[in-house]
């Protein structure tokens, strides 16, 4: 007989894939596009692409994008990998609802960038972006 395990309910741990509160996933190829043409903001470790919806009620949405100028696949993931983390741990305080990101991986730097210092950068970059909206 197998136990079965119930979630629990108010945990202050974040779901598997998920981004914390109040932030989810961009996944739909026109949402993407919205933010391509909307603020930038490079960095040395990426490029966040912003785009303010206009829903202030809305939750935050990111996503993740790395080309194969990244990489073969192995180096692509881990980009993605490390830019999800990034955006776990900064996108909760620092970004705004009804906002879409966009995090870009950046070739032969984004899997090796000191972590902190991508924590760092999306920091700066996204008060850059907020200023300029």
């Amino acid at each position: 007989m197998t136990e079965q395990k119930t979630p629990v309910v108010g945990s202050d741990a974040a779901a598997p894939g998920s981004f914390g509160v109040g932030v989810d996933k961009i996944r739909k190829r026109p949402d993407f596009l919205r933010a391509a043409r909307a603020l930038r903001q490079g960095t040395t470790g990426f490029h966040l692409q912003a785009n303010p919806r206009g829903d202030d009620a809305g939750p935050t949405r990111v996503g993740f994008t790395c080309s194969k100028k990244v990489g073969n696949a192995v180096a692509r993931n881990r980009a993605k990998r490390r830019l999800r983390e990034v955006a776990r741990r900064v996108l909760p305080e620092k970004g705004r609802p009804g906002w879409d990101y966009v995090l870009i991986g950046r070739a032969e730097v984004t899997a090796s960038h000191d972590f902190e210092q991508m924590c760092r950068d999306l920091e700066w970059a996204l008060g850059r972006v907020h200023a300029q909206a």
